[in-house]
Parts: structure tokens; sequence; C-alpha cells
């Protein structure tokens, strides 16, 4: 997969934009001003995990002017198209994650955050067979933790 690591290589502004660009374009998405905005918000800091919500947050202390619909509709253009991936935590929190590796979570409760359980953390074993012309796609484990009593 794809990565978009511009944070380590410290590149001017302008080169970050012509590489969310191609990066975009790799992905069959049309690079437009908002899509190349927001994919420098989402990519710049490394992996993490993001809400809508606070990616529009974090657009509007960049000055982006982009509409909270906007950016629910690209999170899931870019997850679509391979570059993010969609953790439902449960029907009413989504969160999206800039590693599309697979791996598993923990959701801290209480905090609304969620943490990438290291990958030798976990092995998933004994699946069940899928029902007739089905195929697993993928397994996603959500660990919820909370705070241990005193």
């Amino acid at each position: 997969m794809m990565r978009i690591d511009l944070a380590k290589r410290g590149a001017r502004a302008d080169r970050k934009s012509s590489e969310v660009r191609a990066i975009l374009r790799g992905a069959g998405l049309r690079p437009t001003r908002q899509r190349v905005a927001l994919a420098e918000i989402l990519f710049s800091d490394g992996n993490r995990h993001i809400s809508a919500e606070g990616l529009h947050e974090e657009a509007m202390t960049h000055r982006v002017p982009v509409s909270l619909a906007t950016v629910y509709n690209t999170l899931h253009q870019f997850t679509e198209a391979g570059l993010l991936r969609e953790v439902a935590v449960d029907g009413s929190k989504t969160y999206f994650d800039t590693n599309t590796d697979d791996h598993h979570h923990f959701f801290i409760e209480g905090e609304n955050r969620i943490v990438d359980i290291p990958v030798s953390g976990l092995r998933v074993e004994d699946l069940p067979e899928p029902i007739p012309g089905m195929e697993i796609a993928r397994v996603d484990i959500i660990v919820r933790l909370r705070r241990a009593a005193d």
C-alpha cells in the first residue's frame, strides 16, 4: 500500500502538495483543492486515528474552508481508494486510520481514543467458514479499555 509520509521528509509546502496530488491521482482520485488540503492535514503527522469531526476542526484551524459533509465524503472516498481504513467502534463512533496495514485496535472508553494493538500482540485463529460464495475480507478486533478503579 502506498504511504503518504510527508512529515519525515521535511518537504516544503509546494512539494507536499505535488506529492499529495500524485498520490491522489495514483489512487484514482482527482486532486481537488479540498482533497489536497485535507490529505495534507491527515497524513502530515504519521499514522493516526481521527474522526470526521476532528478533521473538520483541524481544517478550520488551518483555515481550510470545508463543510463537515465534504470532510465525511472525502474520508469515505479516501477509504474506498485504499488510502484510509475505517474503524467503526459502534453505531455512532467511526474513526479513520491512516495505517492501512492489517492490525487491531484498543478503544479507550471515556477518552474516545483509538490506539493500535501491536501486530505481535494478538493472534486470530479458528475463524468460521464463510457462507457459500463469500470470503473473509478482513477481521477487525476492537478491545475496549477503561481506567482501572483505584
